[in-house]
């Protein structure tokens, strides 16, 4: 932090406590992981690394605020992840990464469809090679750690359902898409 930094914080904090700074207020109906920060100065930030079975589903209904709190506070009804920042020096940063564990089944897939993967004829523009590169980072993840990362299966079950590569008509590909679709729920 710079001098002039330091010194426009100790202001602000200064006008705070004698009742002339903006204070902002929060209101939350459920909060599981990320960053709130309200005020001038604010700074929210989350670089978590979030490991599970896939979707953590709510406990119940939330309570939504009824109202945003006074001074551009923030009103939340359910947040999982994210960050929020509200002042005039408001930075928020979100770089967290949700890691799935990976079933047997799933590696199992994924090896079997890199088997054939080369027994199919190649043409220009087949998707061959990018779906091959896909899954072997995904085998390999899976190999080194026993997880997986949750944006990585989205862009896999993306490429092979959505027609970009030839082999999504496989028996294995559809099987590696049914095991990503159950982590994913």
């Amino acid at each position: 932090m710079t001098d002039e930094q330091r010194d426009q914080r100790e202001e602000r904090e200064r006008e705070v406590r004698e009742g002339r700074g903006k204070v902002g207020g929060v209101a939350v109906g459920r909060f599981s992981g990320g960053a709130i920060a309200t005020g001038d100065g604010s700074r929210a930030e989350d670089r978590s690394e979030r490991v599970g079975q896939g979707t953590e589903p709510g406990s119940g209904p939330v309570a939504v605020p009824q109202s945003v709190p006074e001074d551009g506070g923030v009103a939340v009804g359910e947040m999982s992840g994210g960050a929020v920042a509200t002042g005039p020096d408001a930075e928020a940063v979100y770089a967290s990464r949700q890691l799935l564990s990976a079933t047997p089944e799933l590696l199992a897939a994924v090896r079997l469809l890199r088997q054939q993967l080369p027994l199919l004829a190649r043409a220009e523009g087949d998707g061959l090679d990018r779906c091959d590169g896909q899954l072997a980072e995904l085998e390999e993840e899976v190999v080194r750690t026993g997880r997986a990362e949750r944006g990585r299966l989205v862009r896999l079950r993306a490429l092979l359902t959505g027609g970009a590569t030839t082999a999504g008509g496989l028996a294995s590909a559809i099987a590696v898409v049914q095991a990503i679709s159950g982590l994913l729920g």
